[in-house]
């Protein structure tokens, strides 16, 4: 029976590699066929992009909620779709001006010459999607890449077989398999996927599946565009409301359980207002939710069973090593992993909470002196996607963001630096590369192609050899002026000067 079952995984697996293979080929073939799609094109397929997620909302909301074994409905038409349309949006409005060429100076030089940059499509764009905003960063990168012109393969998550049944459906109403495909749980083994000589990839995920994934393309010499995360601090400044920086940092932290990439992994807080932040963390946490968490529509659970175990460890580590931890709600009863919000104090740097991104609601709590101290605190560690300051002098916010380096900023909030899509997402450092979203998600996903016309008359000839005319003696003293003549003689150590071959 063992054997029998091996063979159909194996014959399984085999038969999703050779649809990728197969998927890749037809999409090369038809971009061969149709490589610079115009305005009107792309513009019609955005259109009935943003038509299928409308129609598909419902049953889009129920598939993340059964993969996810709950998530509110809400916030997945709120942050998946909502977010997922207004992208659409931007980007449909924007994209006659966009693909328009660029006009450049040319040198002084090259005067009466004329020199410009037209944006081409790259081709056949890999995407990669991770489990915790299934539909929205599955569509932000599709969006992008159509918008400029190439056709996309998609590789959603293994977890969220549900979601990518109904994501496959909507687009295969729309859009044949050689411009839009989809792949998911089927695929056995990613490195299929990023093996394959795409003209880039987009990865959005942990910095180590990242670095995997850059190892992958870069046998081919594939770019790639890869949304990372990392520890997003939120910076509470002395003279700050701390209730208010309170409740938006709980927001963040509880929003789709704090399985989110931009979510404040932690809290940097004056310590003498460590205790009025902790409280004003908990009283926002009851508004919001009621004091329960278990059976609430409004709260999103913990993935999966190996998110939730992840979730115990870490917290079990900490206080095995000091920390204090204070619980927002009562845990949910039985196998439910409504999880709720988690509040560390008491932090050492050798606890797993102060080292991995927590990527759930956990919320470490670091107390800090002086405004030296909190922006030390951040550089310490690799830089962020995200980071959030909570201040209203501007003197100071602007210390703040000369002197630390992130993906990204809210002032006075959280995350919806994001969501406002005439702006670049992306990361810097171990939290990504590259952007998308706006005129940037086009720019990254085509190819800048400068384009020199020479006018007939330009007497371009004067710079032909043989060398040393009036016209190019002129050019260089002017441009280079005089060298140094104390110079002349040195040479770097162990270098002869520099001969001309010898012809045989």
């Amino acid at each position: 029976m063992n054997d029998t079952t091996d063979h159909l995984h194996a014959a399984a697996a085999m038969a999703a590699n050779d649809r990728v293979q197969q998927l890749f080929l037809s999409q090369q073939a038809a971009f061969a066929k149709q490589p610079f799609p115009s305005a009107d094109e792309r513009r019609a397929w955005l259109r009935s992009l943003k038509r299928q997620i409308q129609r598909y909302q419902d049953l889009l909301a129920q598939a993340m909620s059964e993969d996810f074994g709950y998530r509110s409905a809400d916030e997945s038409k709120m942050l998946d779709l909502l977010g997922s349309v207004l992208d659409i949006d931007h980007t449909a409005a924007h994209l006659r001006r966009w693909m328009k060429p660029s006009r450049r100076a040319t040198e002084l030089l090259f005067l009466t010459n004329r020199v410009e940059v037209r944006w081409q499509p790259k081709g056949v764009v890999g995407v990669i999607v991770p489990w915790n905003f299934p539909i929205y960063l599955a569509v932000g990168p599709l969006t992008a890449a159509l918008a400029a012109g190439n056709r996309v393969m998609i590789k959603m998550p293994e977890v969220t077989p549900a979601t990518n049944a109904v994501f496959r459906r909507l687009l295969g109403e729309v859009f044949g398999e050689d411009l839009v495909a989809v792949v998911g749980e089927e695929l056995a083994d990613p490195d299929v996927f990023t093996s394959k000589p795409f003209d880039h990839i987009v990865f959005t995920g942990s910095p180590a599946v990242g670095r995997i994934v850059m190892r992958s393309a870069a046998r081919n010499l594939t770019p790639v565009t890869l949304e990372l995360g990392g520890k997003s601090p939120a910076v509470v400044t002395r003279h700050y409301p701390v209730a208010d920086a309170a409740t938006r940092i709980t927001h963040g932290k509880s929003t789709n359980g704090g399985q989110i990439c931009v979510s404040p992994d932690y809290a940097l807080v004056p310590r003498e207002r460590m205790d009025a932040f902790v409280a004003g963390v908990r009283h926002t946490f009851e508004r919001f939710y009621g004091g329960r968490t278990d059976g609430n529509a409004d709260y999103t659970a913990v993935v999966n069973e190996r998110q939730w175990q992840r979730m115990q460890a870490l917290l079990d580590d900490a206080r095995s090593k000091g920390a204090r931890i204070e619980v927002c709600a009562p845990a949910p009863a039985g196998t439910g992993r409504q999880m709720p919000l988690h509040i560390v104090t008491q932090l050492t740097p050798d606890m797993r909470v102060m080292q991995e991104e927590l990527f759930g609601p956990i919320l470490p709590v670091v107390p800090y002196d002086t405004t030296d101290d909190a922006i030390a605190f951040v550089n310490a560690r690799p830089r962020p996607l995200a980071l959030y300051c909570f201040s209203h002098d501007a003197a100071e916010r602007d210390e703040l963001l000369r002197r630390t380096h992130s993906g990204g900023v809210a002032v006075n909030d959280w995350g919806w630096q994001v969501v406002n899509h005439d702006a670049p997402f992306g990361g810097i450092g171990n939290s990504g590369m590259g952007t998308y979203h706006g005129v940037e998600g086009f720019r990254e996903l085509s190819h800048a192609r400068t384009v020199f016309q020479r006018q007939r008359f330009f007497p371009i000839d004067l710079f032909y050899p043989p060398y040393g005319g009036f016209v190019q003696r002129l050019v260089l003293k002017f441009y280079l002026r005089r060298a140094d003549p104390s110079l002349a003689a040195t040479r770097a150590p162990g270098t002869d000067p520099v001969a001309p071959p010898r012809l045989s």
